[in-house]
């Protein structure tokens, strides 16, 4: 057993899709059977969802067991690992809130995740990057969440976050949290290390109408659960080359939604099952692009693969929908384990930055000396 400790997690804003899938969620499966780790820790990120869903609660209490299926129907085991919901580990709240005096308001401007997730949600129509941050709307809680971020890996003392490559700014930030506490209070924190699929394909899959990611609050995407009937329609409505018009015109790769997903999905065996007239990916793509290969056929060459990939996943979450208690209970002992852990971290904070009146006798003794000295 190595010392590797394995944090991840997702915001529960909905149902996950396939490019959670493909970015996280079956590394976290193949790391978890792998057992090449000391602790493995994947949470439901409900805090961090009530930074910009504030006003609407009920979206996220709704969305911990559509999350918590999710993660059990792809596999993830919680007799192998620890599953726990973000709010029930107090201490995360704490530690963030120390982070906060170690981060500056113009370290967390320049972002790249806070600006682009801004841009998204709307909070600001201007056009300065300082009125970006602060513009009308944005909630001092979604513009400090790298912090929140920070304390979630940190208290748990991870050593590698799985995540995809739009969070590389986020594990940035948490390493420059990590060493200006160990650099004030003295070694106490453990920097982490980002985990990326291997696949590139993999690491921001777009979504079906080509916009740059698959998202939930656009409404491109193909969940975990999609029922087959809905997933072949999405997969047929999928955006393609827009220049290839006819079956005879040369198509092509960039940008085009379907063979990227071919990419991400499509394994050597796929060829002898579905489309046995191609030996492999390239020679599909090499006859698309020379023209004479249609993009219904592609189509429905791709449906078979994801149907073929989402179909036990599909069936496996009808059996743990069977038990909604179980699932809860499920959660409630991994929070309850999480943290105990993450208390443990929170003690050596609090001793490190000289905060554990309580528990430090030297202090309390040494202060009883002195006025005693001075009676």
């Amino acid at each position: 057993m190595k010392d590797k400790i394995i944090l991840t997690g997702d915001r529960p804003t909905g149902r996950l899709h396939i490019g959670h899938y493909v970015g996280s969620l079956k590394g976290r499966v193949e790391l978890q059977n792998a057992m090449d780790y000391k602790d493995m820790f994947v949470f439901i990120a409900d805090a961090q969802a009530l930074t910009d869903n504030f006003d609407n609660p009920e979206k996220v209490r709704q969305n911990i067991i559509e999350v918590a299926l999710d993660y059990l129907s792809v596999g993830l085991d919680p007799g192998k690992i620890t599953i726990f919901i973000q709010s029930m580990i107090p201490e995360l709240t704490e530690l963030a809130f120390y982070y906060m005096n170690l981060v500056t308001v113009a370290r967390l401007q320049r972002n790249p995740t806070v600006k682009t997730e801004i841009a998204m949600r709307g909070f600001s129509k201007e056009n300065s990057e300082e009125q970006q941050v602060f513009g009308s709307g944005l909630p001092v809680g979604f513009f400090t969440y790298p912090i929140s971020q920070a304390a979630d890996i940190t208290a748990f003392k991870a050593t590698t976050v799985p995540t995809g490559e739009d969070q590389k700014p986020m594990i940035e930030q948490t390493v420059e949290i990590v060493r200006k506490f160990n650099s004030i209070y003295g070694e106490t924190l453990v920097e982490p290390d980002i985990l990326l699929p291997s696949n590139n394909a993999c690491h921001r899959l777009p979504g079906i109408d080509g916009k740059a990611k698959m998202s939930k609050s656009l409404g491109n995407c193909i969940y975990l659960s999609e029922p087959a009937d809905t997933l072949a329609k999405k997969v047929m409505s999928m955006y393609t080359d827009p220049l290839h018009i006819s079956i005879n015109d040369p198509g092509h790769l960039e940008g085009n939604t379907v063979f990227t997903y071919l990419d991400a999905f499509c394994r050597q065996e796929h060829f002898g099952m579905f489309l046995p007239e191609y030996p492999n990916l390239d020679e599909l793509k090499a006859h698309y692009q020379r023209g004479g290969l249609g993009d219904v056929k592609i189509k429905k060459f791709l449906g078979k693969i994801l149907e073929q990939e989402l179909a036990p996943i599909r069936e496996r979450r009808k059996e743990f929908e069977k038990d909604i208690p179980e699932v809860y209970n499920m959660l409630r002992k991994g929070s309850e384990r999480a943290r105990e852990v993450a208390a443990r971290t929170m003690d050596d904070v609090r001793k490190a930055m000289k905060i554990n009146y309580f528990e430090d006798k030297a202090l309390i003794a040494s202060q009883a000396e002195k006025y005693r000295q001075q009676q």
